[in-house]
């Protein structure tokens, strides 16, 4: 767990507090929600320099074959690092 500390102007904490917004858990949420915000802006940005790229749209099928090309060889890393381990025991 971690404590964090922050300097608010008194009007702006008191009407925090009165909110509710003060507590762990609101706290928590608000940092949440923040996060989710931020990663939907980042996405969306993405989503612009692939579209001024001119990098065309995948099909769902390809989309799944990049997927199981990517897990397929996540399996392959993850077997040769436990053959590694065996051979050195």
């Amino acid at each position: 767990m971690t404590m964090i500390q922050i300097d608010l102007p008194e009007a702006t904490a008191k009407a925090a507090r009165e909110a509710g917004l003060l507590t762990p858990a609101a706290v928590e949420q608000l940092f949440n929600e923040a996060i989710r915000r931020k990663a939907g802006r980042r996405l969306l940005g993405v989503a612009k320099q692939i579209h001024e790229a001119g990098i065309e749209e995948m099909s769902m099928d390809e989309i799944n074959e990049e997927v199981q090309a990517v897990r397929a060889e996540g399996r392959a890393r993850e077997a040769a690092r436990q053959g590694d381990d065996a051979g050195r025991s």
